[in-house]
């Protein structure tokens, strides 16, 4: 019994996020997760967090997978500034950007409203969906609320105005956030780069095409992407608009034509896709996300009403 418990503590043990702060900006830090799927093998680690460190204390933008993700972020953050953590602002209610809440209860967690009543509807499921997938990176991780509802406009903290928009195309409640001394636009989810996007709380992909629209006014100098590697030109943008656009387009095409799910989810990707990652098995998700509302659009009511 003694040496299962030396191999249980063993692989306890390495249940490392290993997160490395890399500078972006003045201040600003990165800390960049894979293009994969949630796994074991990487504890969840798919979303791009980071830090903002300002005359104030340092404001955190989302908090990761897990309890484990957020205690190591709390980590790195000291391995660069002794100052205090003082604001957590949260882009929107998925479990990857705010089941490490846990590791900032002490400070405020601010995030739009309606990012608040998706958590309180839905994180204790979304958790658990997520313990399901990735074992016991989530162990002690439980879903704690958002203390600090965030309106738009531009939040100033220690020297940095930061400028919040309340977006709706990813979830129906999205929050980007420019840094205007920086130039840093962290984009959340609204921006996938080089992964394939997912939909499922997406109010439709219009919306997210006009949000869009919207981020790439702004004066950025420097992308981060929800998912994927930092960008300093407009590629980000292109490619979330393409993919959106190609999406939207097959949706519409196959409810005209009268396609199920079956037919839809086999449907070729371009080429130009090709360095995506997860594209059919998104595709496969979004189908089954999007595809009745689509439908529900060309199905004439019988009764004629």
């Amino acid at each position: 019994m003694l040496w299962l418990l030396l191999l249980a503590l063993t692989a306890f043990a390495d249940m490392d996020y290993r997160l490395q702060p890399r500078q972006i900006a003045e201040g600003t830090y990165l800390l960049e997760g894979s293009t994969e799927n949630f796994a074991r093998s990487n504890g969840g680690n798919i979303v791009n967090t980071g830090f903002i460190i300002t005359d104030s204390g340092v404001v955190v933008i989302d908090t990761g997978p897990s309890h484990r993700y957020g205690e190591a972020l709390r980590k790195a953050i000291a391995t660069v500034t002794g100052k205090p953590v003082i604001q957590v602002l949260l882009t929107h209610h998925h479990p990857d950007h705010v089941l490490g809440n846990q590791a900032f209860a002490d400070v405020p967690i601010g995030a739009l409203a309606g990012t608040t009543a998706q958590m309180r509807a839905h994180g204790d499921a979304l958790a658990e969906n997520l313990y399901r997938m990735v074992g016991d990176w989530m162990r002690g991780t439980e879903t704690v609320l958002p203390t600090q509802v965030l309106q738009k406009g531009v939040l100033e903290i220690g020297g940095h105005p930061l400028r919040l928009l309340a977006l709706a195309g990813h979830t129906g409640s999205d929050l980007a956030i420019l840094d205007e001394r920086t130039g840093v636009l962290f984009a959340g989810d609204l921006l996938f780069y080089q992964r394939a996007l997912t939909t499922p709380d997406s109010p439709g992909l219009q919306v997210w095409l006009a949000d869009l629209e919207r981020l790439q006014a702004l004066p950025w100098k420097l992308l981060v992407a929800g998912h994927g590697p930092l960008a300093t030109d407009a590629n980000p943008f292109e490619q979330t608009r393409d993919y959106l656009t190609w999406l939207d387009a097959l949706l519409r095409e196959g409810a005209v034509q009268g396609q199920d799910m079956t037919e839809l989810i086999a449907s070729p990707i371009p080429d130009r896709f090709g360095s995506i990652s997860l594209t059919r098995y998104e595709l496969i998700r979004s189908v089954s996300h999007l595809y009745p509302a689509y439908e529900r659009v060309r199905m004439a009511r019988v009764d004629g009403r």
